[in-house]
């Protein structure tokens, strides 16, 4: 899986918005390539926010669940590649998050 969430400032959500709707499938490709998972392990929203004007405009959040080969630097990089793409898109700085999720207490219903 990743868990993927794009928070964009709602007053520049309608001049990216169709960028990031055309973007979300090269995103995914990567991601899934990266993380080693299949399509349907996947989970993509983008939404419209609100946000403070000292903070990034749009923030990028992602779970994943922990596995040998996704060390620090590797999602890191991953992160960092992925911010890149978000940016060229949305023409602002892109503040990424990356988190592990907890296989024991984790559940999805699809």
């Amino acid at each position: 899986m990743p868990n993927v969430k794009i928070f964009v400032d709602e007053t520049l959500y309608p001049a990216c918005r169709a960028g990031l709707g055309a973007a979300l499938g090269p995103m995914r490709d990567y991601l899934c390539a990266e993380f080693r998972v299949d399509v349907p392990a996947c989970q993509f929203a983008v939404l419209p926010v609100l946000v403070m004007p000292d903070l990034p405009r749009v923030n990028v959040e992602i779970q994943i669940l922990p596995r040998a080969d996704r060390t620090r630097d590797r999602v890191t990089a991953i992160g960092q590649h992925l911010r890149a793409m978000v940016a060229e898109v949305t023409g602002t700085h892109v503040a990424i998050r990356i988190s592990g999720l907890d296989p024991e207490t984790y559940v999805a219903l699809k």
